[in-house]
């Protein structure tokens, strides 16, 4: 390799914590090559994102460099004063962060965002600024620039907040781009459209990047060398194929195997250790009696035949049997969570019946049905474990709230007695029932989610997107356990998600939904084998696969 453009070596960062100081990255090196890709990838903890801040010299109060050097193009950052690193960050490195709405100012237009960043390094002046942040906006291929430089950010979707924040990210036209998890949370869709972006626009600048992902399909699509790490050390390097068709190392073989495939089934994306011990799953299992059964179902925004009113869900009309699972996918915005939303009685609807157990909820105005007999039949986990946890109540509470307000023929020891069973059912220590949500991992809070979900025995239970946050890894402990969970306690699903492949794991039928309406559904495999419309090919080809063979490895 020639002279790189960015040059880590022996690197080492400390944080201090209460509880003395913890090493987060132990003496990595890598290196960027002009016009590279490198893929950094491992679970969360790993110190994906903590080798980025690193780099950008962004670390919190609590990080420092504790060793090793960072050199930049001739540069050495690791030694570089804030003041030049001012001027660095934005046109020499510019970085895509995870959450795009939180990255984006809430109260400043979106256009004058991007215009502040071109006037700090002196890429414009007052002057033409406005001019040169919409050609940005327009490169970004954000629809009527001109019209959305005045915007704000909660006007606009999560895929369009992404494009403004990679619209400032290369509007001084940096040499280097770090995406940490540009993608996380997005559809499959959006999900190819901002990553084709990324690589067209980098391509036509001339740039190096760094791509943060857990999503190995995504990584082996667009990189040309993949770092993997794991506890703050990096465990392989190769090329991206040369990685995918021959792992060495039991870690990154642990990745490839959790990824979720066209041909995979849930069991085989637990290691084999967790495999050997897991229940056998029936080949074939029956379905009941209809449970839900919805009949055109409306959601209207805004005041009926206003000009500015939207029809959300249009005349939707499916049901759920006893025992079945039945996944609902689309693009965000297609009325996926409007829906699930309606059918859990968190919204109330504008027109259509949603009938469960044989009576027509629908009929029950939303802010009464949390009192009725009904609503502990009818569960929800959502789709992110941590925003749906009390941040100031410890596991035990979460999951003890629902026997709280709705057992109320239970005792305080028999309250006890149920969260403890709920725990052991869905695998959670007793040991981390005292802890709270900032306390435990994302797959803990995902397994009290679930717990809270099903303290009261609930008949249908509403999945929204809840592995869209999760690694891989912890994604397929908590797939295989909300499938031991259908089979051991005979309940319905209505799992919705953006990832197909996921939802051919867990579900028997599926329904394509878009702008509001059903537009394809049938047996998942089926469905999903040979679709009938073309949206559903859209969808299908906007997966990121690994290579094909790395399944056989």
């Amino acid at each position: 390799m020639t002279i790189p453009l960015l040059d880590v070596q022996h690197l080492s960062v400390d944080f201090a914590t209460r509880n003395g100081t913890v090493r987060a990255i132990d003496d990595i090196s890598l290196v960027v090559g002009k016009g590279e890709t490198l893929g950094i990838v491992g679970e969360s903890g790993s110190g994906k994102s903590v080798t980025s801040y690193a780099v950008m010299r962004i670390l919190d109060r609590a990080g420092r460099i504790a060793g090793g050097r960072i050199t930049y193009g001739g540069m050495a950052l690791h030694k570089a004063r804030e003041r030049d690193m001012r001027d660095i960050r934005g046109r020499e490195i510019s970085m895509v962060f995870q959450n795009p709405r939180a990255a984006l100012n809430p109260i400043r237009r979106i256009g004058q965002q991007v215009a502040d960043v071109l006037v700090q390094h002196s890429q414009a002046t007052r002057g033409n600024a406005r001019e040169k942040a919409v050609e940005m906006l327009r490169a970004v291929k954000i629809r009527d620039p001109e019209q959305r430089y005045d915007a704000y950010p909660f006007e606009l979707s999560g895929g369009m907040c992404q494009r403004v924040v990679i619209a400032i990210a290369l509007a001084c036209r940096p040499r280097l781009l770090i995406a940490d998890e540009p993608t996380t949370g997005l559809d499959v869709t959006t999900q190819k459209a901002v990553m084709d972006l990324i690589v067209d626009l980098t391509r036509e600048y001339d740039m190096s990047t760094i791509l943060i992902t857990h999503d190995l399909g995504l990584a082996a699509a667009y990189c040309d060398r993949l770092v993997v790490m794991e506890k703050g050390r990096i465990v392989e390097a190769n090329g991206s194929a040369e990685l995918f068709h021959g792992a060495r190392e039991a870690y990154t073989r642990q990745l490839l195997q959790a990824t979720p495939r066209i041909d995979s089934e849930v069991r085989d994306l637990l290691p084999a250790a967790l495999r050997a011990t897991a229940m056998p799953l029936p080949e074939t299992h029956d379905v009941g009696e209809p449970l839900l059964t919805v009949k055109g179902l409306k959601k209207q925004f805004g005041k009926p035949g206003a000009d500015n009113g939207h029809l959300a869900v249009q005349d939707l009309s499916f049901t759920i049997r006893e025992g079945e699972s039945l996944g609902l996918v689309g693009e965000s915005g297609c009325g996926k969570s409007t829906t699930s939303a309606m059918v859990m009685r968190l919204l109330d609807t504008t027109g259509g019946a949603i009938e469960f157990l044989g009576e027509d909820i629908a009929a029950i105005p939303a802010a009464k049905f949390a009192a009725h007999p009904l609503r502990g039949k009818l569960q929800m986990v959502f789709q992110d474990p941590t925003d749906s946890l009390n941040p100031r109540w410890s596991a035990a509470q979460s999951i003890g709230d629902p026997l709280q307000r709705l057992a109320s023929h239970m005792n305080r020891q028999q309250r006890e007695a149920r969260i403890l069973e709920l725990a052991a059912l869905v695998g959670l220590p007793v040991n981390l029932l005292d802890r709270f949500p900032h306390q435990l991992s994302g797959g803990q809070k995902a397994r009290v989610g679930i717990a809270r979900a099903i303290a009261l025995d609930p008949r249908l239970l509403i999945l929204d997107e809840p592995t869209a946050a999760l690694d891989v890894s912890v994604q397929a402990i908590v797939l295989n356990l909300l499938e031991d969970l259908k089979h051991r306690l005979g309940m319905s699903y209505l799992f919705i998600s953006h990832d197909l492949n996921v939802v051919r794991l867990l579900c028997d039928r599926i329904m394509v939904m878009q702008n509001g309406a059903i537009v394809e559904e049938g047996n998942a495999r089926q469905l999903l084998a040979a679709p009938a419309t073309d949206y559903t090919r859209t969808l299908l080809a906007a997966i990121p696969h690994p290579p094909q063979a790395a399944a056989n490895d």
